[in-house]
């Protein structure tokens, strides 16, 4: 089982005195910036000229400063901008800063797992990852709480990058929750698998292919949404709160006979082996090499498929209904 820290392992002086430097201010930049801040540590925001988000940055009261700046003063650097960007920003910005002493951080390891960052050996390279949105890191905060994160050491050149991690996870509230130990391979790897199979990819086509499957059969497209798509909700609550088996103690006999015996059709064999597909994939760096690639190129593979699912019939349907639905707009 993987070793958890909470609080009582975390010492939030071992931050004091130094400046983070928060590089991004999106949903995990904006909730760990926040926290950090309110945990009485020094914070700047590091940000481009051009974007968009430097004034919500500043009403919410911090410093933003350029993120040359933020690479050449702060101590520890925490980037949270999206993955096809954060290589040529390092590379221009961030690199030609780094020095021994300073901290590079990340909340997730694709950049760094991958090559497309390779930090000088006399810095310190670690992973700060909370295993919600931000917003909810921000919530789960103001209400005492946390959410759970996990820290991984790629580069401890200092000897204290682990106590420097686990500083910076109690200054967001994930000690509050919990802090798994993992490694940068382990969390791109598995946080890629999951998007792609499960949560993002799997279920997004599994529920289309189903609406599809009745509307085809003649049956009307708003009964097709409601049972493939709005009741995936009270599933995946129930399931999120208490496993597969409460699921299962929730739900009535004749659903539950379905999913035992017809679920493991659908969702067969020959599914599992795509999965391990995807997952050598991901292993091996095809996945990598073919995003990154597809940013540098503009995209437009990438744009195309979102337009064209975003015309799918289950949107039109299902943007109509919602509208019915005042408690989810109310959100």
């Amino acid at each position: 089982m993987a070793k958890v820290y909470y609080d009582q392992d975390a010492d939030l002086n071992v931050l004091k005195g130094k400046t983070i430097a928060v590089v991004g201010y999106g949903s995990q930049g904006r909730g760990q910036s926040l926290n950090l801040k309110d945990s009485g540590l020094n914070v700047v925001i590091a940000l481009r000229n051009d974007s968009a988000s430097r004034e919500r940055a500043k009403s919410d009261g911090h410093k933003v400063v350029s993120i040359s700046e933020a690479a050449k003063t702060a101590d520890i650097l925490q980037i949270l901008i999206p993955d096809e960007l954060q290589g040529d920003v390092y590379k221009e910005e961030i690199a030609p800063h780094m020095k021994a002493g300073k901290t590079l951080m990340f909340s997730h390891g694709f950049n760094i797992h991958f090559g497309q960052i390779v930090p000088p050996k006399e810095i310190d390279v670690v992973m700060v990852a909370p295993k919600g949105p931000g917003p909810m890191v921000r919530i789960m905060y103001e209400q005492g709480a946390g959410v759970p994160s996990l820290i991984a050491i790629h580069q401890d050149a200092s000897g204290k990058a682990k106590q420097t991690a686990l500083a910076y996870a109690k200054g967001i509230g994930g000690t509050r929750a919990g802090v798994f130990e993992t490694t940068f391979k382990e969390e791109t790897e598995t946080d890629l698998f999951g998007e792609q199979t499960v949560l993002c990819g799997g279920t997004s086509a599994l529920v289309k292919a189903g609406f599809e499957t009745l509307v085809e059969a003649g049956y009307q497209p708003e009964m097709a949404y409601f049972e493939c798509l709005h009741e995936l909700k009270l599933i995946v609550d129930l399931m999120n709160s208490k496993g597969i088996w409460g699921m299962r103690e929730a739900i009535s006999n004749t659903a539950k006979w379905g999913d035992v015996t017809v679920g493991p059709k659908i969702i067969d064999a020959g599914v599992k082996a795509r999965m391990k597909e995807a997952l050598t994939n991901i292993q091996n760096g095809t996945f990598a090499k073919e995003w990154l690639a597809e940013s540098k190129s503009g995209q437009k593979n990438f744009k195309a498929l979102l337009e064209k699912d975003k015309g799918h019939l289950i949107e039109k349907v299902g943007g109509e209904l919602r509208k019915m639905m005042n408690w989810l707009s109310k959100k």
